[in-house]
């Protein structure tokens, strides 16, 4: 994890830059793990993330937008009444811990001036936010409850004293000497040693100071000390795209190969790196049993394809049935009645042949049993051939709908659930009858031209036969599953425009991972319905094709217009 005890000191930082004297005017709880803090400080209003994600922990100023639920939780609740409307007063480090500490002064329903303490560990899985008495240090509550019964060292529940995370006795990474060098064991992991002889550095860290070292105790020193200057003095934040994997830090590790993005703050750079990750994670989270019925029934039409395509090729063999007819026919001069078997020259392929005969019937009746199961296969293969059909057009459906899940907002999945319903794949839910609203589709602007994306079929339809005129432009990705996009056309269409739709229809696509994904466009009057098919599918002509790479940045950067 490279959100350490260092990269939290200048989080800190930043945070006491933008938000310390600010007001807090709301609060939202927007999932089980996050909170959203409306803070004005500054002649400005700033959002503050705290997020207790076992996998995404962090705090930092954030520009995204979250969906706050209808109703408030219960902690939220509580915090709105302790903390809304109160001052930012002070906000520090633990040591060199992942512990930041809020101090907010707020006034109670007598009009008596309170301190609480907002206290945020960013530890993982046990990454916690608890609101604690500053006077007391009385716990008030917490996100996560911890009882007596699971840690007995500290208990995290209401009425409780607060403690903080036990301690390993660490070496302050920004006050460590030279002689504390000189105390490692060269012989050993040094970058297991550096971990843990100093609080608050990750192996990512340590890493980049020993990249940097000669191995001895003078010129680890210098390292460190050279390290703290580039990041009081040059603090850029960025992001290392390796082949491996992606990381974040306070400034670029020169041990780390691969592509590097900067960031002007680090909470910019934090909301770049989980761009879409902890909101698709929570999505999941709320909506996995529609994920999970989407993909049983596609793996029931594949069985299904797999089954009637061992039948068809059964029926397929049992078409020479009828050739066996005809033999049987051809030769009854030869046989007679008590005969198990013809040996004779087939003559399609003019091999010999042995077809098995009833002793107990004729020539004549051991011919028609032969033509009864020809014919029988000849019904079947009719049928088997129309299922087959059936079963491929209900896997591609199916196969569309679990590509708008990878990147379907709450909303988009509430979206495929109604299509679903309407469709008798799934009960409709007894809820009160609303007034149906218009789907949520995507809308973005590039060069003053407005563009609508569609991230499910019913915004699919709606965009395309309802929203556009006939001479807008339809994109859609070429022979992949992928939203239509709808670019309105008022006699302006540029290069510009077109790369860009092109790169939206990419990335809300299958091809989202590929690089040079073809991408079709043409008028929207060249588009048409399927007749009696699933909502959504078009066919179109008189098309043009661009070759694009889908581009995450762009992307996040049109999120931002």
């Amino acid at each position: 994890m490279t959100f350490d005890g260092i990269f939290t000191h200048y989080i800190v930082k930043e945070l006491n830059e933008n938000i310390l004297n600010g007001r807090i005017n709301k609060i939202y709880q927007v999932s089980n793990y996050e909170l959203v803090f409306v803070v004005r400080a500054n002649q400005k209003t700033s959002k503050l993330l705290l997020s207790i994600n076992p996998n995404y922990a962090r705090i930092h100023i954030t520009e995204e937008d979250y969906t706050n639920p209808q109703e408030p939780p219960m902690f939220c609740m509580l915090l709105r009444k302790h903390l809304e409307g109160g001052l930012i007063i002070n906000i520090t480090q633990k040591d060199n811990d992942r512990i930041i500490e809020f101090q907010i002064e707020h006034i109670n329903e007598i009009g008596d001036k309170e301190v609480r303490k907002l206290i945020v560990e960013i530890m993982g899985k046990h990454s916690n936010i608890i609101l604690v008495n500053n006077e007391t240090d009385m716990i008030i509550d917490s996100i996560k409850h911890v009882s007596p019964f699971l840690n007995s060292f500290r208990t995290l529940q209401p009425g409780a004293v607060y403690v903080y995370p036990p301690t390993s006795n660490k070496i302050n990474f920004f006050k460590a000497t030279k002689e504390d060098y000189y105390n490692l064991n060269y012989s050993a992991d040094l970058v297991k040693q550096l971990v843990d002889y100093f609080e608050g550095i990750s192996p990512l860290c340590a890493k980049e100071i020993l990249h940097n070292a000669i191995i001895n105790p003078e010129g680890l020193y210098q390292s460190y000390l050279s390290f703290i200057e580039t990041v009081e003095k040059n603090l850029i934040p960025c992001i290392i795209h390796t082949p491996q994997k992606d990381f974040f830090y306070l400034c670029h590790l020169k041990h780390l190969y691969g592509e590097i993005k900067t960031f002007k703050t680090l909470g910019e750079m934090l909301d770049r790196f989980y761009f879409n990750k902890e909101t698709l994670e929570r999505i999941k989270q709320q909506t996995q049993d529609l994920e999970k019925f989407i993909k049983n029934e596609y793996d029931k039409y594949i069985n299904k394809l797999n089954n009637l395509e061992t039948d068809l090729m059964i029926a397929n063999d049992a078409l020479i049935y009828k050739t066996y007819g005809d033999l049987i026919i051809a030769n009854s001069y030869d046989l007679e009645k008590g005969k198990t078997s013809l040996r004779t020259i087939n003559y399609e392929d003019d091999k010999e042949i042995t077809i098995e005969l009833d002793p107990l019937l004729t020539p004549l009746e051991n011919a028609k049993k032969y033509y009864s199961r020809y014919q029988k296969a000849k019904k079947a293969i009719g049928h088997i051939e129309e299922q087959i059909m059936l079963t491929r057009e209900e896997i591609a459906y199916f196969e569309v709908l679990l590509e708008q899940m990878q990147n379907a907002s709450l909303n988009d999945a509430l979206e495929i659930r109604q299509e679903l319903e309407v469709g008798g794949y799934l009960k409709k839910q007894l809820t009160k009858q609303r007034k149906s609203k218009k789907p949520q589709y995507e809308h973005y602007v590039i060069d003053n031209t407005d563009i609508y994306v569609g991230k499910n079929n019913l915004q699919n339809e709606y965009i395309t036969h309802k929203l556009a005129n006939k001479n807008d432009y339809f994109m859609h990705v070429k022979d992949m599953p992928g939203s239509h996009v709808i670019i309105k056309n008022e006699g302006k269409l540029t290069e510009n425009i077109i790369r860009g739709a092109a790169k939206l229809a990419a990335y809300y696509s299958k091809g989202r991972m590929s690089s040079s994904v073809p991408v079709d466009y043409t008028l929207v009057k060249h588009v048409k319905k399927v007749h009696g098919s699933k909502l959504g599918y078009v066919t179109y002509d008189n098309q043009k094709t661009i070759y694009i790479d889908p581009d995450e940045d762009f992307i996040h950067r049109l999120k931002k217009i």
